[in-house]
């Protein structure tokens, strides 16, 4: 869960790779996965879609009981509002889910109004960007 991600864990992130267009998601869900490599795309065992992953630098270290990186996940469920507008997350969003707009390598991102199914933050409305609800 984003709850559960500090910043001190994802400090080694260099690039996030998006799979899909984020402009069109009001948020998107994030986990920290146990990962056989530091870089390229990783397997995805869970229901719904990966639309990212974050690649990370040389200078991190794999566990030294397990062999493997931790590294963040972006993925989305079936029921979640980009498919299921009118759905479970017509307000509200899971507690792992954030703003792909306030994502970046070693920022582990935020809620926004716009990923709670609210009104667009002052953030982007101060920018002059109109979503659509």
């Amino acid at each position: 869960m984003s709850a559960l991600i500090a910043e001190d864990e994802i400090i080694h992130e260099v690039e996030l790779v998006w799979l899909e267009d984020t402009d069109a998601l009001d948020y998107v869900r994030q986990s920290l996965d146990r990962l056989p490599t530091r870089r390229g795309k990783p397997a995805y065992h869970r229901d719904g879609r990966m639309v990212g992953y974050a690649l990370l630098g040389p200078e991190a270290k794999p566990s030294r009981s397990s062999g493997t990186f931790r590294r963040r996940v972006f993925w989305l469920l079936p029921h979640d509002r980009d498919t299921a507008p009118e759905g479970l997350y017509a307000t509200g969003a899971p507690a792992e889910a954030v703003d792909p707009r306030t994502l970046a390598p070693g920022s582990k991102g935020r809620k926004t109004g716009r990923s709670e199914g609210g009104p667009q933050s002052p953030e982007l409305r101060e920018l002059g960007i109109t979503l659509p609800l």
